[in-house]
């Protein structure tokens, strides 16, 4: 793949066989930011799980503790006193059937569902559309709840959510390249406790066989594990 002036400029600045300490990959990454905008920054995990075994796909979220730096648009599914529930909460949008019928007919002004158990008959007949795109909410995630405004407000605040991929990796943002290494080592720690704690026991061997991070556009730059946790502090 070929790549432009700015990113092999950027790359200069990193050691490719080099792991380097939690704080010093953050700061690499962000000083490799190669475009004009506030970048994210994003991290990737190569687990050693195999996600066709039920109990090795990992699922959850993460409420960070700094956010990602994104707005994301909120709709929430549900009737009677919770619809005024959720628009007390901050969401952007709040309904039931009807937004259920725009969906159906090609909207997708938003960014994440929330909704209440009762809506899930209504809302599973369109998990052909919203299962790839990955919007299909799940009690695994906090999106299938009655408590909508918990759910609202840690979306709000920066919740993401992960699992792996078909490889057993997993990727997420962690903020911006404004945020600074320092508030980006706290979301990284959140991320990599989160993801020890629900390491399957039937995992053998190493469980986090590498991390990365970088910014959009920019190159990976590997993490050291036993760095995280001091750094995050």
């Amino acid at each position: 793949m070929k790549r432009g002036k700015k990113y092999q400029e950027a790359a200069k600045l990193v050691d490719a066989n080099k792991v380097y300490s939690a704080l010093e990959a953050l700061e690499l990454a962000c000083k490799t930011s190669t475009v004009k905008f506030d970048a994210s920054v994003d991290v990737a995990f190569r687990l050693n799980l195999d996600p066709r075994k039920a109990e090795q796909n990992i699922r959850g979220a993460i409420v960070l503790p700094n956010g990602t730096g994104k707005t994301r648009r909120v709709l929430v599914l549900c009737r009677g006193a919770k619809q005024q529930e959720a628009t007390a909460a901050g969401a952007d949008y709040v309904g039931d059937s009807e937004y259920i019928h725009k969906i159906q007919q090609g909207w997708f002004d938003f960014d994440i569902i929330v909704a209440t158990p009762d809506m899930m008959g209504e809302l599973g007949r369109l998990g052909r559309i919203l299962g790839p795109k990955g919007l299909m909410p799940n009690p695994k995630t906090g999106t299938v709840t009655m408590d909508v405004t918990k759910a609202v407000q840690e979306i709000k605040n920066g919740k993401v959510e992960y699992r792996p991929d078909k490889v057993g990796n997993i990727q997420m943002t962690i903020g911006k390249v404004s945020f600074g290494a320092e508030k980006l080592a706290q979301n990284l720690r959140a991320v990599y406790d989160t993801l020890t704690r629900v390491r399957p026991s039937t995992v053998k061997g190493t469980y986090i066989k590498n991390i990365s991070v970088a910014s959009t556009m920019g190159p990976g730059v590997k993490v050291n594990p036993d760095t995280i946790v001091a750094a995050g502090k």
